[in-house]
C-alpha cells in the first residue's frame, strides 16, 4: 500500500469527536495511517496549554479506531517538541497538588505510549528537548531531520531526568552514552542520534514528512497482528524498565520542584524573558 495520489483523500482531517483535542493536538487519516501533530507553535509544541493531556489520551482514541494501522507523531511549526516550559515548572514550584498532578500524568503518558499497539513513526521535524525527546525515543521508527536535534536538559535547569529519559534511553542506546547526555543536557545533534541509536537515520527536512509517510504506509500494508504482537514483544522491554524506574525517577523528579536550585533557575529564565 503506498500513500494516494487522489488529492480529496489524502491528508484529510478526521472529522470524528473522538478526536477533538481542541487545536492543541490534530489527528488526520491519510487512509490507515493516522497523522499526530503537537500544535503549539508559538510555544515550539511545549507540554503545557493542554497539550500532556491530549498527548496523553490520543492513544487510547487510536486503539479504538479499527481502521487505523500506524500512527506518524510530529510537531507543527519549527520543532517537534520544547518539552516542558518556565510557566508549567513556577506552576509546579508553588502548587505542590498541580505537581502532583503532573506526576501522575507523565506516568500516564509513559504507560499509555507503551502499552499502544499500533507501530510509531516519529517526523522528528526540529528540536525534541525533555520530555518531547523521550516520546520520540520511545516511539518505533524515528526520522529525524537534517536540521533537528534531540536534547535532555532536565539536569541542566535543577531536575532529575524523571519523565523517561532515565528510564528509556539506556535501552536505545548504552548506560555509559545515556548518563553523559542526560546529565549534560548537551545536544544531539541528527547524525549524532542516529549513531548513539537514539533516532533510525536522517532525512532531508523538506522529505521528513513524505518519507514518514511511506515508512507508516509500509507498515501499515504489513498483516496486522504479526506487526502488532511483534511490537509488543518487543516493547515488553519498555514496560520492564517503566516499573522498574520510573515510580522512583518520577518523585524524584517533583521533589526537584522544592530544591533551591531550580526555584532559582527559574527565576532568572523568568527575568530574562
Amino acid at each position: 500500500m503506498t500513500v494516494t495520489d487522489d488529492p480529496v483523500q489524502e491528508r484529510q482531517p478526521l472529522n470524528m469527536a473522538n478526536y477533538d483535542f481542541g487545536d492543541v493536538l490534530l489527528v488526520e487519516s491519510d487512509g490507515p495511517v493516522r497523522v499526530v501533530t503537537m500544535n503549539r507553535p508559538a510555544a515550539l509544541n511545549a507540554f503545557a496549554g493542554g497539550l500532556h493531556e491530549a498527548i496523553a489520551d490520543v492513544w487510547a482514541r487510536i486503539a479504538s479506531d479499527r481502521d487505523a494501522r500506524a500512527v506518524v507523531l510530529t510537531g507543527a511549526g519549527r520543532a517537534f517538541s520544547a518539552g516542558g516550559d518556565i510557566p508549567g515548572m513556577a506552576q509546579q514550584i508553588a502548587d505542590p497538588e498541580h505537581r502532583r498532578h503532573s506526576m501522575r500524568e507523565a506516568r500516564r503518558l509513559a504507560d499509555e505510549v507503551v502499552r499502544f499497539h499500533l507501530p510509531v513513526v516519529a517526523a522528528v521535524n526540529g528540536p525534541a528537548v525533555g520530555l518531547g525527546a523521550t516520546i520520540a525515543v520511545m516511539s518505533d521508527i524515528v526520522l529525524i531531520a537534517d536540521t533537528a536535534f534531540l536534547a535532555d536538559p532536565h539536569v541542566q535547569v535543577g531536575l532529575v531526568a524523571g519523565d523517561g529519559g532515565a528510564a528509556f534511553w539506556p535501552l536505545a542506546t548504552s548506560i555509559l552514552r545515556a548518563k553523559e547526555y542526560l546529565l549534560t543536557g548537551d545536544r544531539i545533534p541528527a547524525d549524532q542520534a542516529v549513531a548513539l541509536g537514539l533516532a533510525n537515520r536522517v532525512v532531508p527536512a523538506a522529505e521528513l514528512m513524505d518519507e514518514a509517510r511511506r515508512v507508516a504506509h509500509k507498515l501499515a500494508a504489513l498483516p496486522p497482528q504479526a506487526v502488532q504482537d511483534t511490537k509488543r514483544a518487543i516493547n515488553l522491554h519498555l514496560a520492564q524498565a517503566a516499573r522498574l524506574v520510573l515510580d522512583f525517577s518520577l518523585a524524584a523528579e517533583g521533589e526537584s520542584f522544592t530544591t533551591d536550585e531550580l526555584r532559582h533557575n527559574v527565576e532568572s529564565f523568568k527575568a530574562k524573558s
